[in-house]
This record gives structure tokens, sequence and C-alpha cells, in this order.
């Protein structure tokens, strides 16, 4: 896996990732860091990336047992240390989870692998912060 990150300097912050897929992802920083707020922050893009990562896998795993889904949101909350480095301490993620017929049971258990097992984000993440998770199961 590859990526190349550019400054698009010489004003503000502004940095475009290349990815190996042959994507683009722009982040930005806060005007009081430099930047022009243009774009997310590189500790939000982690965030989104543990969010994605585990939402496929709860999307995957349910997909497979042949569970009627049809929406899978994950709101995340997280608090970063005080100090530098500014690591996520707590990262909360709440999984709302919409289909037809779903099994709760199915889906917590979704919920738990992904976080125990598949995410490599989550896994990278838990080295430095407590990570918490809920989940809603909704009739579509």
């Amino acid at each position: 896996m590859q990526c190349t990150v550019e400054w698009n300097g010489p004003e503000g912050m502004l940095f475009v990732s290349k990815t190996g897929s042959g994507h683009v992802v722009a982040m930005d920083g806060a005007p009081a860091g430099g930047g022009n707020n243009l774009a997310p922050r590189p500790m939000e893009m982690v965030l989104t990336g543990a969010g994605g990562c585990s939402a496929y896998d709860v999307v995957l795993i349910l997909k497979k047992g042949r569970h009627q889904i049809t929406q899978c949101t994950v709101d995340i909350d997280a608090e970063r240390a005080e100090t530098d480095p500014k690591v996520f301490t707590k990262i909360h993620f709440h999984f709302k989870v919409i289909g037809k017929g779903l099994n709760r049971e199915a889906v917590e258990r979704a919920v738990q692998l992904t976080h125990e097992k598949y995410c490599s984000v989550i896994a990278m993440l838990e080295k430095t912060a407590e990570i918490t998770c809920e989940t809603s199961v909704i009739e579509a």
C-alpha cells in the first residue's frame, strides 16, 4: 500500500494525498494552525478511516449472513490527549444498523467481530485509546 502526500503551498496548510489505488484526498488545518479550513484535519481522517473500516466489516458480515441490511451509519466521538503527541485517548462508536427483520444478536456480533478481530485501524488505535461502542438496530 502506498500514498504520496504533497503540501499545496506556499500559503496555508493544505495537503493532497494521492493513494496507490488512484484516489485523491485533501487535508487542511484550522486557521489557528496556519490552515484555511478547506478540508478535514488529518486526525479526522484517522477517525474516518476507523469508521469506514469497521462499518465495511459490519455490512460485509451481515450480508454474508444473508441479513436484510439496508443502512449502516457510525457516529464516532473521540477525545485526544492534551499534550503532544495528541493521540486519541477515548473513542466511542455508535453503530446504527437498519434493515428488515434484523437479529439484534447478529448485528451486535458483527460489531464485536470488527472491533476485536477484523478492523486493522481499530487495532492500531486501541494501543492508545479506550474504545467503546454501542449498537442500535432499527427496523426498516
